[in-house]
């Protein structure tokens, strides 16, 4: 009986350590080529404001369907991120404490104030 809770928190040790996953090197990327719409709708006229990230550009559609633009702006956004090990010693694949994220590919968000 004292073996058994002399083992105890050995056995809870070791089911917890074997249920973590393990961590996989992978970067991820932000899918922002989807068009980002707001629809501003008012008596008078009609507003639509759209952006586009990282080097996406669609704008000649809206202005061929008779949209005229009013304001334009750019802000800087992240497109990737990549994993760098913290320290020279990391190992990445081993060590989850010692990877972090850092932004890989900067670009421009172009911001369209539209008006019909």
């Amino acid at each position: 009986m004292k073996n058994i809770i002399r083992l105890s928190p050995l056995f809870v040790g070791l089911i917890i350590i074997t249920s973590c996953k393990t961590l996989t090197k992978k970067d991820t990327f932000i899918d922002e080529s989807k068009e980002n719409i707001k629809q501003i709708f008012s008596k008078e006229n009609n507003q639509l404001e759209i952006r586009f990230s990282c080097g996406e550009d669609g704008i000649s559609k809206y202005i061929n369907d008779g949209w005229v633009v009013v304001k334009e702006s750019t802000e800087e956004k992240i497109c990737t991120w990549k994993s760098v090990p913290a320290t020279k010693n990391c190992q990445m694949e081993k060590d989850k404490g010692c990877k972090i994220k850092m932004p890989d590919k900067i670009g421009q968000e172009k911001i369209y104030l539209l008006e019909r």
